[in-house]
């Protein structure tokens, strides 16, 4: 390790030590020193990083957006009762899906509730689940590769709430129209089976048919940073200056088109971020069923921010000079046609959500065309002068 790469990570574990005391104070979990050890590993040399990138910028998972059916059968009674957010309990579940000839290919999978906010059993009565594979099992299949994915269920047993799904899948589609450095996400029809035999009892392939709906599995953290040749860098307390500030734009911008501000790079909430070799931090979003865009029926405003609904828009990032901002907003204007498209091709889509949507979307592309709302949002009204967020 280089004397300066040294010193840098040591000064960022002196930062994080002094501010663990805040921990009680803002809710921040506390600083793990052995995801900052990993940060301070030497790095692998180009032509293996470059490896990295192609090989997962080819896992079949993500490289195809088809939609897929699967089969998922587990203890679901049980599972649903688990609304610890802490929880590291794992349960057994059979998975089915299409194989080699339309036959089906069994895998066995654990599962694990997750989450926060759908966690709770006033807001989805389906927790929302982590996957967790066998590396053996996976071989040659959808999933090769895949060791642990996040799988959005439908929250809730109605229609409406099923459309949710499509659309916090449309939103991540429109991001990656406008950056590589996003979470890739599939959409998939599942079917819920309840196992038969109680609880303790082996898992098999049979079952009571629950429910099936809409689901998406989305892009492991890890497979993000090495399609940008990174490390994920899990260090809460970054500052605006501490990021990559063109990519700072347009995450902000892009949080400002869908109406998003449950989100906090310093607390690391709904953020992701991405550290290269060069030392470069890129921030990377996920997670956007609170934005107006989506327009989930249990989305809150953040009152304290001045807004009384998720589709109020508000620019939280930080205030620039035209010549930083303009040529970000080029790159909105420029997928117009694209974005909006996106909602077309969709044809599952509720079609008044479909006009919705679309006229949200065309609301903020008249901001970016009129130079006082430019101004006004970007560059001194709303934007943040501090270099917290």
């Amino acid at each position: 390790m280089s004397t300066g790469h040294r010193r840098g990570v040591f000064s960022l574990l002196a930062a994080c030590a002094l501010a663990v005391p805040l921990v009680a104070q803002t809710g921040i979990p506390p600083v793990d020193r052995a995801k900052l050890a990993k940060l301070a590993e030497p790095w692998p040399d180009a032509e293996t990083l470059r490896a990295r990138r192609l090989d997962a910028e080819a896992r079949r998972l993500f490289a195809d957006t088809g939609v897929f059916p699967f089969t998922l059968t587990a203890d679901f009674k049980t599972v649903n009762k688990d609304r610890n957010p802490e929880s590291k309990t794992d349960y057994p579940a059979v998975m089915s899906i299409e194989g080699e000839g339309g036959r089906p290919t069994i895998l066995h999978v654990n599962l694990r509730p997750r989450g926060h906010f759908r966690l709770r059993a006033t807001s989805c009565s389906f927790v929302p689940l982590r996957v967790e594979f066998d590396k053996d099992e996976i071989k040659g299949t959808i999933f090769d590769h895949q060791k642990t994915l996040k799988l959005t269920t439908h929250c809730r047993n109605d229609s409406e709430y099923e459309q949710y799904t499509l659309r916090e899948y449309l939103v991540y589609r429109v991001l990656n129209l406008l950056t590589p450095r996003s979470f890739r996400a599939r959409l998939a029809r599942a079917t819920y089976v309840q196992a038969t035999g109680g609880r303790g009892a082996p898992v098999t392939d049979g079952g009571k048919v629950l429910v099936t709906r809409w689901a998406m599995f989305l892009e492991d953290d890890e497979d993000v940073a090495r399609r940008a040749e990174g490390r994920i860098m899990d260090v809460p307390r970054a500052l605006f200056k501490d990021v990559d500030q063109n990519t700072l734009s347009l995450v902000m911008v892009f949080q400002y088109m869908i109406g998003n501000t449950d989100f906090s790079i310093y607390a690391l909430h709904n953020i992701r971020l991405i550290r290269t070799q060069d030392k470069s931090v890129y921030p990377v979003p996920y997670d956007f069923d609170m934005s107006g865009l989506v327009d989930a029926r249990y989305a809150l405003a953040d009152r304290t921010l001045g807004i009384t609904s998720v589709r109020d828009r508000l620019y939280r990032g930080p205030c620039r000079s035209l010549a930083e901002i303009g040529p970000v907003l080029e790159q909105f204007k420029a997928r117009k046609d694209e974005v909006l498209a996106l909602y077309d091709s969709q044809p599952e889509l509720d079609p008044s959500y479909r006009r919705d949507a679309k006229s949200y979307l065309d609301q903020f592309y008249r901001t970016l065309d009129r130079p006082a709302d430019v101004r006004r949002t970007f560059i001194e009204g709303q934007c943040s002068k501090k270099s917290l967020m």
